[in-house]
């Protein structure tokens, strides 16, 4: 599962449970920040080596997960290793307390969470398209920040689980909602797979 570091996941990870895969932007976004504040040669490396990996994914995209996989065999493993050693030999070079150095430590923390992408061409290298659905929650949160309780907390997350599925779905959300809700009321509920976003056609 992709992740962003933040320590409220911890306990979703776990030998028997989920398998921590790391984001790329997030690591970039530390160096870019560096860039921005300080100008530094060394953030600037970083981000132009991260840029080449991007730039495999790109041709990456929409080919299949075995073609994937072997592009960035090809292409991003040697990137990927040849940054990650580069950062090592950085981090001596610079003061332990400054910003550009809490940022290579953080990039060399989540890098081994984050080389899973290159041997499963499922996975992604970031975890951006997850952070884009959810942008619409976070911007408003604040307008249903408490939920009410534990139970309205829980029908909050499947009502937007399912919304987001229809759209990854491509299928408009307020039409498939509505398709659902002329047809629950008698429909088996055995049957409740029917429903789901994938097999509704506006035709239907």
């Amino acid at each position: 599962m992709h992740a962003d570091g933040y320590a409220g996941f911890n306990g979703v990870f776990s030998k028997d449970k989920a398998s921590e895969v790391a984001c790329m932007a997030h690591i970039r976004r530390k160096f870019v920040d560096v860039f921005t504040a300080q100008g530094s040669a060394i953030a600037s490396g970083a981000i132009k080596r991260i840029a080449q990996l991007y730039g495999v994914e790109k041709q990456a995209r929409g080919q299949s997960p075995e073609a994937r996989m072997a592009l960035r065999q090809d292409n991003s493993k040697p990137v990927f290793d040849d940054l990650e050693d580069w950062l090592h030999a950085q981090l001596p070079k610079i003061s332990g307390k400054s910003p550009l150095a809490q940022a290579i430590r953080y990039a060399l923390n989540r890098m081994p969470k984050t080389r899973p992408y290159l041997d499963n061409g499922f996975l992604e290298l970031d975890n951006n398209t997850a952070e884009r659905a959810m942008k619409p929650v976070a911007i408003g949160r604040k307008n249903w920040m408490f939920a009410g309780s534990q139970r309205s907390g829980n029908s909050m997350a499947i009502a937007f689980t399912l919304i987001e599925t229809a759209k990854l779905n491509k299928i408009d959300p307020q039409a498939w909602l509505t398709w659902v809700l002329e047809r629950i009321a008698d429909h088996k509920i055995n049957r409740l797979d029917e429903l789901m976003p994938w097999n509704y056609s506006p035709e239907t």
